[in-house]
């Protein structure tokens, strides 16, 4: 049995094969639509969330399978003071395949030491967002057709930012990716990021203030909100939350090429007018994770003999 805490847990190969797997679904989705036929995704979202809760839902229903769970923890157990592992442990009798979010850091780590079934991290504190990542990698492979050579810019929340945190660990396993850092000091990716990540894999990086000055440089803009939810105080948040907005102006130097990427939601850090530009892709990435989901419910399964 084989679970997804982090990317890192999938190898190169086994990414390629997902993101192979995810490209056929949507090409010849017919194929897949009773491929989880009796099977049960159990949604366990200790966070609110609407894309990744509704998305993974969304890629059950459509190979066959149903879902059961809850969106909220207040309308759960834990409300009671039920432990994580016991909610994971009793869960597990009831489906096949279990997805969770948690706001607390390692919860899934928790979660799998008491599992009988395959767990999915759907996002864990500021940790972890694999299969946002696992998003953004089919997202950049359908627009650039390679993860390799590439400019690659964050920009927004890089010290609390999970989907940052993963995507870094993901494109620095590829063959010389730069990455652009763009934050406020007081928002850089955290320590371990450049010390346990971007330092020993040798991949090259900057951190900035200004997006306009490296603008041209860039291949992907992978804008991140500022969130208001990781902050410890109203004024901090509100100090940062306008740090950067991506609007028409900012993007008459960019590259025609240029992917212009979100995990969503946004709040203000990319204006409405951007939509209209065939550069912006966040909401075929949006779509994409569906796909993605729907790849990696197939895998694990089948990795587990359930299929």
């Amino acid at each position: 049995m084989r679970h997804l805490l982090d990317t890192t847990d999938l190898s190169l190969s086994e990414i390629d094969e997902m993101i192979s797997l995810a490209t056929d679904i949507i090409e010849n989705g017919e194929k897949y639509a009773h491929i989880c036929d009796g099977k049960k995704l159990a949604t366990l979202f200790f966070e609110p969330s609407t894309r990744t809760r509704l998305s993974f839902e969304s890629a059950m229903y459509e190979l066959g399978g149903h879902v059961l769970g809850f969106s909220d923890a207040g309308s759960s157990s834990a409300s009671k003071g039920e432990s994580v592992s016991d909610t994971v442990r009793m869960v597990s009798c009831y489906a096949d395949i279990i997805a969770m979010r948690h706001p607390l850091e390692g919860a899934p780590r928790v979660a799998v030491n008491k599992t009988l079934v395959p767990i999915i991290n759907a996002g864990d504190g500021g940790h972890a967002h694999p299969t946002q990542t696992l998003t953004d990698l089919l997202t950049i492979y359908r627009e650039k057709g390679t993860f390799d050579n590439l400019t690659l810019g964050l920009c927004g929340d890089l010290k609390f930012g999970r989907t940052v945190h993963s995507l870094i660990k993901a494109m620095c396993r590829y063959k010389n990716v730069r990455f652009v850092l763009i934050s406020p000091k007081e928002l850089q990716v955290p320590d371990y990021i450049i010390t346990d990540v971007l330092e020993p894999s040798g991949a090259k990086y900057v951190q900035v203030e200004n997006m306009e000055a490296v603008m041209p440089d860039l291949d992907i803009l992978y804008m991140t909100r500022i969130q208001r939810e990781r902050f410890f105080s109203e004024e901090e948040y509100l100090k940062h939350k306008d740090a950067f907005i991506l609007d028409p102006a900012k993007l008459e130097n960019a590259k025609e090429s240029l992917t212009i990427m979100h995990p969503l939601p946004r709040v203000n850090e990319i204006t409405v007018e951007v939509d209209e530009d065939k550069r912006a892709k966040y909401f075929e990435q949006a779509l994409n994770g569906k796909y993605i989901r729907m790849a990696l419910i197939i895998t694990l399964l089948k990795w587990g003999g359930q299929l």
